[in-house]
């Protein structure tokens, strides 16, 4: 398979690494800075070197564009100017709707790996980055199937779960459970900081415990890159600082009246909310396969992720089966666990769509 990365830092050497190891696929680079690119052909990110965006992404079967928030609009529209009619294009970034309503083109999903670290940089790729993260595709009604079900495979060869969502969803989301956190780490940086000043003691800091080291881990996170997100997916983050004030108040108001049952109810919740929430992560069961017959149109298949996604059901896989005449075909999903995949089999009947269990 040939891919291309355009930005080839972590992610995108991580990408590659993964793409070669995993695949033995063919995998061309592109970045800005030569040096950049001849520290990933060093290190084996990549395998060519483009001299330009063009020349990297002109054979490519699929793209992953790797670049910064704030640019991705246009380097996904230059690259798809550059790229195959037949070749699916994605990216990595951490906010999709400004990327998603900016670009209208079938071959384009958005794209967004869970996975990362605190360094930066094509040193630090590493082939496994991704074993077992959520990749979360964001695409349009319009995406191709043949396409987005080229880039769901490749994903899942990579090591990831492709999960579908509609971007305003995982941008509400991520503004929750990892924008937002990235805030309360500065603000309790600052803080902790500023109250040392405020008592004269600014220049002797105090041990740290655990609790403070683990809850401001993210703190002073790349600008370079944070920054564009932050503002990216402001409106989302603005209502979670908003709720945040909120909830801050109410448990001030508890503690101000010494309520302690009120203080309690509040921390034992945290405690189950926690534990739910973790163990959803680790949700998942046998794998059932259902056999579901669409018509040959543009965005059927996305538009039936998306569906499935919006119930709540997960496509662990998914393989696509056309007719010699290309007219109609055979879409089977994987669906794991025995009552998701009965939810997903009446939603996808409700839907008008012929559908069996394999």
């Amino acid at each position: 398979m040939r891919i291309a990365i355009v930005g080839v830092g972590l992610i995108g050497g991580s990408i590659g690494l993964a793409a070669r190891e995993r695949l033995g696929a063919s995998v061309s680079g592109w970045s800005r800075s030569r040096a950049t690119l001849e520290r990933a052909l060093e290190l084996g990110a990549i395998d060519r070197a483009g001299d330009s965006l063009a020349a990297a992404v002109g054979d490519a079967e699929a793209v992953f564009v790797c670049a910064p928030v704030g640019v991705l609009p246009d380097v996904v529209r230059d690259v798809l100017a550059a790229a195959p009619a037949d070749c699916v294009v994605t990216d990595a970034g951490s906010t999709k709707r400004s990327v998603v309503e900016a670009i209208d083109d079938p071959r384009f999903v958005g794209g967004h790996p869970l996975a990362g670290a605190e360094t930066a940089g094509v040193e630090h790729a590493r082939a496994d980055l991704f074993q077992d993260a959520t990749w979360y595709l964001t695409p349009t009604p319009g995406a191709t199937g043949v396409l987005f079900e080229r880039l769901h495979r490749l994903i899942r060869e990579l090591g990831a779960r492709p999960a579908t969502i509609d971007a305003a969803t995982h941008d509400t989301m991520l503004a929750a459970v990892s924008h937002l956190p990235h805030v309360l780490a500065n603000v309790l940086v600052a803080q902790a900081a500023s109250a040392l000043a405020r008592d004269g003691e600014a220049d002797r800091l105090p041990a740290t415990g655990p609790s403070f080291r683990d809850a401001t881990r993210v703190a002073g996170a790349n600008s370079a890159i944070w920054t564009d997100i932050y503002l990216a997916n402001r409106d989302a983050l603005v209502e979670r600082i908003d709720d945040v004030a909120r909830r801050l108040r109410d448990v001030r108001a508890a503690l101000t009246a010494a309520d302690a049952d009120a203080v309690t109810a509040w921390n034992d919740a945290a405690r189950d909310d926690r534990r739910r929430l973790l163990e959803a992560q680790l949700a998942g069961g046998p794998l059932h396969e259902l056999r579901v017959s669409v018509p040959n149109e543009p965005g059927v298949v996305a538009t039936l992720a998306l569906e499935l996604a919006r119930a709540g059901i997960d496509i662990a896989d998914m393989a696509l089966y056309p007719t010699p005449d290309n007219s109609e075909g055979v879409v089977a999903l994987w669906i794991a666990g025995e009552e998701p995949a009965a939810r997903a089999e009446a939603l996808v009947a409700e839907r008008g769509f012929p559908v069996a269990r394999a």
